[in-house]
């Protein structure tokens, strides 16, 4: 079947605890919510896309356990084509414990993974050939890298959440690099964008540095965006944030989604926003896309 998005990158477990404040070190606190979910930043942008009747396919590593047959199942019940899922044996899978703060939706996420297993596909005999979009999270380095190599053109998008190698290494080879506000003051060693100077500097050093459109999110105080054309900033759409897990995933996403349909930037990136804004009004990662 003809693929018109391909993600390639890290998936993961969820178990997300809410709680009514943010537990002190060495205490205890209690919670009656507790919520299972699949995700992973472009694990979860491929499962948006698919369930917006988008053709997509995941390229991504996971263990041939519990939770990765759990992984693989959520996507087979979107439509996803995960022929380039590796649920590899002896391999762990993934595991993200989410705290979510309930007075005011932020989440703290601790991260179970192995930095030692790399995902090892080739794309250039595979049937979903040849996709028109690739979305990248900076994992799976050399998986992405052979997918830029085998579909040159297809636009290809960065969701560039920190600096690691992988996301180093891509930013300079994608056509737009979607970045977190903690990606763009890595790079420029500032230690805000609460200005518009901080912003409009933080733009330009990225732009000039990755030579390719640069987006940056503010959370709360919407985003900034250089495509050559000039500087712009986008405010947020009003939301009651009640979890913003997987929101930045699914701006990312509903970003895939904008740029598969050809639209304008501004529209595009108000799109993408305006997904965003809706989902962290619900609990959740995947139960909260829109």
């Amino acid at each position: 079947m003809p693929i018109d998005v391909l993600c390639v990158g890290h998936a993961a477990y969820d178990i997300s605890l809410f709680v009514d404040h943010f537990p002190q070190e060495n205490s205890k606190c209690e919670t009656d919510t507790l919520l299972e979910d699949c995700g992973g930043p472009a694990a979860n942008a491929a499962y948006l896309l698919s369930k917006w009747n988008v053709a997509c396919a995941f390229a991504g590593l996971v263990g041939d356990d519990l939770y990765g047959q759990r992984i693989a199942n959520a996507f087979r019940s979107v439509g996803t084509d995960i022929s380039m899922l590796q649920l590899r044996p002896g391999h762990v899978t993934p595991l993200s414990m989410i705290v979510v703060n309930e007075r005011n939706g932020s989440r703290t996420i601790v991260n179970r993974t192995r930095q030692d297993a790399t995902l090892q596909v080739g794309f250039r005999d595979w049937d979903g050939a040849f996709p028109r979009v690739l979305l990248f999270d900076g994992h799976a380095l050399g998986a992405s890298l052979s997918a830029l190599e085998a579909f040159p053109d297809a636009v290809s998008i960065l969701d560039a959440g920190s600096w690691r190698e992988g996301t180093a290494t891509l930013a300079g080879k994608v056509d737009y690099v979607a970045a977190s506000e903690r990606f763009a003051l890595q790079v420029t060693g500032l230690l805000d964008l609460c200005t518009g100077e901080h912003r409009r500097h933080a733009a330009s050093e990225l732009r000039q540095r990755f030579a390719t459109t640069v987006i940056i999110t503010l959370g709360e105080n919407g985003l900034i965006a250089d495509d050559g054309g000039g500087f712009m900033h986008l405010p947020a759409f009003p939301a009651e944030s009640v979890d913003s897990t997987a929101a930045g995933d699914i701006f990312h996403g509903a970003l895939g989604f904008g740029v598969r349909e050809s639209m304008p930037l501004r529209e595009c990136l108000r799109f993408a926003s305006s997904a965003a804004a809706l989902s962290v009004q619900v609990r959740g990662g995947r139960a909260s896309i829109p």
